[in-house]
């Protein structure tokens, strides 16, 4: 479940006008072939690195640069891999301390949005933002943002979430492998329909949706809620994975009463339908319990391994208005770290949950779905259970990395 992170210790720091040639070897343990595996390369030992070029076999391949504490110095080089069974490519990275970052077409998206209430067509939204915080007794948080809260998608996902005491993740599914929020903003119009485009495909209320992050009060999940303030921000807009964070201060946890500020750090890849979800803490968090999960699809067949992997296959309206909306059936998957998970829940008529704790000042998980819509997906419960179980095993045997 970690990250592959390469903290390059033995180097000096780069000068103004420097360079540094690094020769990184990546190896795939497994026996199929696997695409767009992250590398990431932690730029702490060398200084203000300005820009960065990553080569294989003399051929440029797309990077990318991260600020991701947001001090104007980039903390992190991500790029890619993809490798045949049981490969091992080589690659050369070179660090720069002038210029600026390459540019690379986008594979990812994020977007944050005021509504104009100049513009009637609800996709052609203008005023972008990134980074909105709003009190705790703020009346009415969920209307601020245009589509309620930050978006983001890969190729083959599109997630919103929503900008309350709720945070809950809402699903876009696609007929085709594109990226489209850019165009839709998660409200998809006539003549875009027609061309084939997706829309809102999971009704979520009050559930976990796709794996919101909430307290625990012994009994059932409680809101992130009350609070100081919360806060939404795009940390990263790619082009190969967006950052986005969502930070609740002052929040009172439901049992122990303690006031603790909580940072979500979600990680969408290109080329991924699963997104990573880091959560920090300002103080360690043993004896404290959470909760998370999916939200139990009407009439969903539910699949546990018993070990932190769940998932479900189901069909519902994705609004209440039964009438221009149809029917969508949807894939959900989460996966909680052994270390992580205290107990699996019973399922209710709500969610399928999970009790989760850490002892440190760190929490991590996954997510994932799929769309009944897609052209490059899963169409059924048995298909959509056989990938989580493919999925678990590849987080499990990450590709490895050697530095030269």
């Amino acid at each position: 479940m970690k990250r592959i992170i390469l903290a390059l210790t033995l180097c000096l720091p780069l000068t103004a006008g420097a360079q540094k040639t690094i020769t990184i070897s990546v190896s795939n343990p497994l026996s199929n072939a696997r695409t767009d595996q992250p590398v990431i390369v932690s730029l702490a030992p060398y200084g203000e690195v300005r820009s960065a070029l990553v080569q294989t076999n003399g051929t440029e391949i797309a990077c990318q640069l991260d600020d991701l504490n947001q001090d104007d110095t980039y903390d992190e080089l991500c790029f890619l891999a993809d490798l045949k069974a049981k490969e091992t490519k080589t690659y050369e990275v070179t660090l720069s301390m002038d210029g600026e970052p390459r540019t690379y077409p986008a594979r990812v998206y994020a977007e944050m949005l005021l509504r104009n209430d100049k513009v009637k067509q609800k996709n052609k939204h203008d005023n972008y933002i990134e980074s909105i915080t709003a009190r705790g007794d703020c009346a009415n948080s969920y209307n601020i943002q245009h589509h309620h809260g930050v978006d983001f998608e890969s190729e083959l996902n599109g997630i919103r979430i929503y900008f309350d005491k709720r945070q809950t993740l809402d699903l876009y599914g696609k007929f085709h492998k594109r990226l489209e929020l850019k165009e839709t903003q998660f409200y998809t119009q006539p003549d875009q329909k027609a061309e084939g485009y997706g829309d809102d495909v999971l009704w979520v209320g009050n559930t976990f949706g796709l794996g919101a992050l909430r307290g625990w009060d012994g009994k059932e999940p409680t809101m992130i809620d009350p609070v100081k303030n919360r806060t939404q921000r795009i940390i990263s807009y790619g082009p190969l994975r967006t950052i986005v964070e969502v930070e609740d201060r002052g929040w009172v946890l439901p049992v122990s009463k303690k006031k603790v500020n909580m940072t979500l750090r979600y990680t969408q890849y290109a080329g991924h339908r699963d997104t990573d979800v880091d959560v920090f803490f300002n103080m360690p968090m043993a004896g404290e319990k959470l909760s998370t999960g999916i939200i139990n699809v009407k009439d969903s067949k539910e699949f546990s391994d018993q070990q932190g992997l769940r998932g479900c296959w189901g069909t519902d309206y994705p609004s209440t208005d039964t009438i221009n909306w149809k029917r969508e059936t949807v894939g959900l998957g989460i996966l909680i770290p052994r270390q992580h998970l205290v107990s699996e829940e019973k399922a209710n008529k709500d969610n399928y949950a999970f009790v989760v704790g850490t002892k440190t000042k760190q929490l991590s998980y996954k997510i994932a779905y799929c769309s009944d819509n897609e052209d490059f997906g899963m169409h059924s419960a048995d298909e959509w259970f056989n990938w989580l179980k493919n999925w678990r095993k590849e987080i499990e045997k990450p590709v490895t990395i050697k530095i030269h």
